[in-house]
């Protein structure tokens, strides 16, 4: 059974780098044909997909968010991580890192429990 656990800082400052790391268990995420997205949901607001990186290494991104985000990942840890730059109190939400068969597809399955993201000076 796959696993996924979000991990990173609950508070950062504005303008800052928000930088959070995905722990896959029980599953690599070199295998075809997934997709490890990243998902947030702002306090009051719906879901919104920000963005994924394909088992092939191929990165995916919201378009609204594409200029400052960034995917990478470590397949030695079977990590990924995400970097969202130049923060403001928007983008205070809790963060999900998710296995998707579609990208944006928000669909519920292998989903993180998700994290807690304030962004405050």
């Amino acid at each position: 059974q796959v696993q996924l656990q979000e991990s990173g800082p609950g508070l950062v400052k504005p303008s800052q780098t928000l930088s959070l790391t995905c722990t896959v268990s029980g599953g690599s995420i070199t295998t075809n044909y997934y997709y490890w997205s990243w998902i947030r949901q702002p306090p009051g607001k719906g879901l919104e997909w920000m963005g994924a990186i394909a088992y092939s290494g191929s990165t995916y991104y919201s378009p609204s968010l594409r200029s400052r985000t960034s995917i990478s990942r470590d397949t030695t840890k079977n990590q990924f991580t995400l970097q969202l730059s130049s923060v403001t109190p928007e983008d205070t939400a809790v963060y999900y890192c998710a296995r998707e068969e579609v990208p944006g597809s928000l669909k519920r399955g292998h989903w993180g429990q998700g994290t807690q993201v304030t962004v405050s000076s």
